[in-house]
């Protein structure tokens, strides 16, 4: 299956029990990973699992659902939540995004708010710090991308978000690096409630390869297209066939303007070649074996503004 933990994710795992002390009791729970759009989310958890379960972009907002990872180690099974960025929503779309990191928060054991160190701490910051306050006692801030910081660049932005939230734990890290890990994935454990695994050691993510194939084929479309197509793109899996030597999937890429559609198929269909030979490839180191992909692209018109549509397709 998709979601189980290939060579890199079981050296992740090693690394991390090399550097932790056995604990006594076992630990199990949710780990909501929240903050700004492209603050390194996405790229924490996938560095975390020693695998990609979660696509990334520079464009905001390129999580839109929930993702789940799951890391099991000797002392704890940590479920990481990767949740859209909170921000100023105002299209429907924003709002359920933003709804859906809130619910996330809700229901989570631990709260990681991840911040950019390279930004420092930003208005829209204080104003995540704000809600995140009353979840104080099951709150872990994780400074990310301290590899762009100069020396002692890193001691004001601590002094500021002590002062947010005092005596919240804040753990310095690099997500691109994976530098702190161990530490970071002690802090979270302790926090973590005792209590039996939540799925099976094995298991990396609880995505279907349907789900992980769509992210991927949408992450293909959003780096080719740039800043020519925003947000309004959405994909499905229409036939997803499995025969003795290759994959047959035939995928829809949605848009929500007529005038988006010759953009994402491009001159001479260039553009929806380089689109499905990119994410054939993943597709292929995912699942362990030749894929044939054939890509439509279709206009659902104002798909973005239509809260049906929006929950067809994964909002």
């Amino acid at each position: 299956m998709a979601g189980s933990l290939g060579p890199a994710s079981k050296r992740r795992v090693a690394e991390i029990a090399k550097s932790d002390e056995k604990e006594a009791t076992y630990r199990s729970g949710f780990v909501a990973l929240v903050g700004r759009p492209n603050v390194g989310k996405s790229t924490l958890l996938n560095q975390l699992l020693g695998q990609k379960i979660a696509i990334v972009t520079p464009k905001p907002q390129t999580t839109r659902g929930r993702i789940r990872g799951v890391l099991t180690t000797p002392q704890a099974q940590l479920v990481f939540v990767d949740t859209p960025g909170l921000h100023e929503a105002k299209t429907l779309i924003n709002r359920r995004m933003v709804q859906v990191a809130e619910e996330a928060m809700e229901e989570a054991d631990v709260i990681l708010w991840v911040v950019d160190a390279a930004e420092g701490v930003t208005s829209e910051d204080q104003t995540i710090a704000e809600k995140l306050k009353r979840f104080a006692p099951r709150l872990c801030v994780a400074l990310n991308k301290i590899d762009c910081l100069k020396p002692n660049a890193m001691l004001p932005i601590l002094a500021q978000l002590d002062q947010l939230l005092p005596g919240v734990d804040v753990v310095p890290i690099s997500a691109l690096e994976g530098a702190n890990f161990p530490e970071l994935l002690r802090v979270l454990t302790s926090k973590l409630p005792e209590g039996p695994r939540l799925y099976d050691p094995e298991t990396l993510t609880d995505q279907t390869e349907r789900a992980l194939v769509q992210e991927i084929i949408r992450e293909k479309v959003l780096l080719q297209t740039r800043q020519e197509v925003p947000y309004a793109v959405a994909v499905t899996v229409d036939r997803f066939e499995e025969k003795e030597n290759v994959t047959v999937i035939h995928a829809t890429i949605h848009v929500e303007r007529e005038s988006q559609k010759p953009i994402v198929i491009g001159k001479g269909g260039r553009r929806i070649k380089a689109i499905g030979q990119a994410a054939r490839e993943e597709i292929e180191q995912l699942l362990g074996k030749k894929v044939y992909l054939e890509l439509f692209v279709r206009v659902q018109e104002d798909w973005t503004k239509d809260l049906r549509r929006l929950r067809e397709f994964g909002l």
